[in-house]
């Protein structure tokens, strides 16, 4: 059974399912909305989370999530 998580991304109350073989990671959020983690930087509640990091931090209900996209150009 999937379990859902209500987060607050970048200011947005949100609701995501959660894998049924566990709680939700930062690793597997960021696959769930498209986005390449080596691009990418996420805060959550207010502290940084280190990418080397991102498999191992389970979000929980209430978790406040910044999520900043880097973009290259010239």
């Amino acid at each position: 059974m999937h379990s859902s998580v209500t987060l607050t991304l970048n200011g947005e109350s949100r609701v995501f399912q959660g894998p049924a073989d566990g709680p939700l990671s930062v690793a597997a959020l960021l696959t769930i909305l498209g986005l390449d983690s080596r691009k990418v930087a996420v805060e959550r509640n207010e502290e940084i989370v280190p990418r080397s990091r991102y498999a191992e931090t389970w979000l929980a209900s209430g978790d406040s999530l910044e999520i900043v996209h880097f973009i290259g150009g010239g």
